[in-house]
């Protein structure tokens, strides 16, 4: 039987891990680690919320983008997780007894809003072109907006919007 999906929110405890293992011909697969702390918040009877026994969990979140979610999630940051809690067995190095821990095989992780000051969205890249490749067709300049007008145009006023539907 398959464990169950769970969602749990916590504070990043130290910065993601990045590593990358060889899959014989295909993509290598890709994970990002994170030691995440899982609190219990509870109201403290004056408006406020304290915290009553969390956890610390190490949440595996396999992903074909996981470099990239490692270098954008940092300690401290607010996560959702969503994932199964599996239990986890291994050989001790030195006396060969068994150990085992629990964590998380995330299958979503997010980041929540509530400590963000703020945004900042880039551009994204366009990929390389490489050795015989061509590149992609542009407009002529005939086709191309000639007025900031024409390439700028402001969204229409939907809230004047009149339908002749009978009610």
């Amino acid at each position: 039987m398959a464990a169950p999906v769970h969602g749990w929110i916590g504070n990043i405890g130290s910065d993601p891990e990045f590593r990358e293992f060889p899959n014989g011909n295909q993509d290598p697969r890709r994970l990002c680690r994170l030691n995440v702390y899982f609190d219990n918040p509870v109201p403290d009877g004056k408006g406020g919320r304290e915290d009553k026994g969390g956890f610390w969990m190490q949440v595996e979140y396999w992903h074909r983008e996981a470099e990239h979610f490692s270098q954008v999630l940092q300690k401290g940051m607010r996560v959702s997780v969503t994932g199964r809690q599996i239990r986890d067995t291994w050989p001790d190095k030195q006396t060969g007894e068994p150990k085992e821990a629990f964590k998380i095989q995330a299958t979503q992780v997010a980041v929540t809003l509530n400590r963000i000051d703020d945004i900042v969205m880039t551009a994204k890249q366009q990929p390389q072109r490489q050795a015989g490749q061509q590149q992609a067709p542009q407009r002529p300049p005939s086709q191309q907006a000639s007025t900031p007008q024409q390439q700028a145009q402001p969204a229409p006023a939907y809230d004047s919007f009149d339908d002749d539907f009978p009610l």
